[in-house]
């Protein structure tokens, strides 16, 4: 009978049918604060439901896992200037410290990722699962833009970013390999090798893990390794322009890794996520460009800093076909199998974005982008030229390597946001041959580049 009253009402008059409907929504609210109390009887606390909270299960952790040193570097800068804004709510602090682009994505590449989306919006365009290795058109625009057709689109795998794929490159390889950093190196390859299982406890007097080999970088060799004189290792990892010096590997650096990898019987895994930033003529920007690289080089890169795309998430790996394992095994056949295990690809939206990217008019927006970071580079490198000391890196690349002459970087990057509130990154962040160096990232927007300099001058003169 309610049922059937509530069709009179609706059928005579849509409004009297709301109105009926408020009414016993607001009746049955009446109902259930009247039985309140008998409802709270019945409600389970939060020490009940948790009760198990803190019981530990009969899994065993993951020994590698304890063996990995404080946090990872850039959520511990995070975590400090967290620490600093909680006492000091007012400040107005600027970042010199993580490298994550502020400029917005230009027109064409952004009408890229619009088009993407609204493609999945039409029965017509709509699309799934796509492959894993990435789409064909894109791995074909990575070859022949990008590579100038030194690498196949069959090499070209497309993910989510080059720190996710050296992840997967170290499933690959497992955990009897040994590998080789340079020192300071991005913290990724280190930590990735610590997780993995390859290395042995971390020695606290060096600051270094047992079982990796770390290759000294210095101002003296231009901070790029003389590998014949470091111990042999199976898998290499170099980095150019590089995360944190701001150095650019000249060609003939790269042909002299190359041999050596190539007499070694190492894998030289080529991190160029800043190869756009180069501008000096006849610095590579891929590996590629050097003879015999396709015999023991993998690359991995990313559209993180060409496009800003830090947030978007889109990457590659290059994993040439004649690149073999000891027992014959083609080296790409392998990391197809994790792609294919652990990836369903990366977003076709961002993969259209990344087709707009490499499209002329993309490729030109990258170009502005750079330049506007490269400015920046170019004012903090002046700022602390000016003040005495010895800058590195900031002309073929987005980061500027102060020498701080032997003060600790710690002290120098907490006297820094206590005086200028300017967050930057400690050189041992980077490991113990950052110590005595600061880093300083030029992603970040001109205004706030401005004001940090001026900041800097009054914190950081002799």
């Amino acid at each position: 009978r309610f049922l059937e009253t509530l069709k009179l009402i609706h059928s005579s008059s849509p409004m009297k049918f709301t109105a009926a409907l408020s009414a016993l929504f607001l009746g049955l609210l009446a109902q259930a604060a009247a039985f309140q109390p008998q409802m709270n009887s019945l409600t389970f606390s939060p020490t009940s439901l948790c009760a198990t909270a803190s019981t530990t299960t009969g899994v065993k952790r993951n020994a590698n896992f304890a063996k990995l040193a404080g946090g990872y570097l850039f959520p511990e800068i995070g975590r400090r200037r967290s620490a600093y804004l909680e006492k000091n709510p007012d400040a107005k602090i600027i970042s010199l410290g993580i490298g994550d682009t502020t400029q917005p994505i230009p027109p064409t590449i952004l009408s890229g990722l619009v088009s993407g989306a609204e493609q999945l919006g039409s029965a017509d365009t709509y699309t799934g699962y796509g492959a894993e290795q990435g789409m064909g058109p894109l791995r074909e625009e990575i070859s022949s833009v990008l590579y100038n057709g030194l690498v196949k689109p069959e090499e070209v795998f497309v993910s989510d970013g080059a720190k996710c794929d050296i992840q997967r490159l170290q499933s690959m390889f497992g955990p009897t390999v040994k590998s080789a950093v340079q020192d300071p190196s991005y913290p990724v390859y280190v930590d990735t090798s610590v997780m993995m299982g390859q290395t042995g406890e971390l020695n606290e007097d060096k600051g270094q893990y047992d079982n990796i080999v770390y290759m000294e970088c210095n101002p003296a060799n231009g901070f790029f390794p003389d590998l014949d004189k470091s111990p042999r290792a199976d898998v290499v990892y170099i980095c150019s322009p590089n995360n944190p010096t701001g150095s650019a590997a000249t060609r003939e650096q790269l042909v002299e890794a190359v041999r050596v990898c190539k007499e070694r019987g190492s894998i030289l895994v080529f991190d160029a996520a800043y190869a756009p930033f180069i501008r000096t003529p006849g610095v590579p920007k891929s590996i590629f460009e050097i003879p015999g690289a396709l015999d023991c080089c993998i690359e991995v890169n990313s559209f993180s800093k060409y496009a800003g795309f830090t947030g978007v998430r889109l990457g590659w790996t290059v994993v040439p076909s004649g690149l073999k394992f000891a027992d014959g095994t083609p080296v790409r056949n392998d990391f197809n199998r994790v792609m294919t295990t652990s990836f369903n690809g990366a977003s076709n939206i961002v993969q259209k974005g990344g087709l707009a990217c490499l499209s002329e008019g993309g490729m030109k927006e990258i170009t502005n982008l750079i330049d506007y970071y490269l400015e920046n580079a170019s004012i903090l490198r002046s700022t602390f030229t000016d003040l005495g000391y010895t800058v590195h890196g900031g002309t073929d690349a987005p980061y500027v390597f102060v020498d701080l002459d032997g003060k600790s970087s710690w002290d120098t990057f907490s006297e820094i946001l206590e005086k200028a509130q300017v967050v930057t990154i400690p050189g041992a962040g980077f490991g113990p041959g950052g110590e005595g160096f600061l880093r300083l990232s030029a992603f970040a927007k001109r205004e706030d580049v401005i004001e940090a300099c001026e900041r800097l001058k009054k914190a950081m003169a002799r």
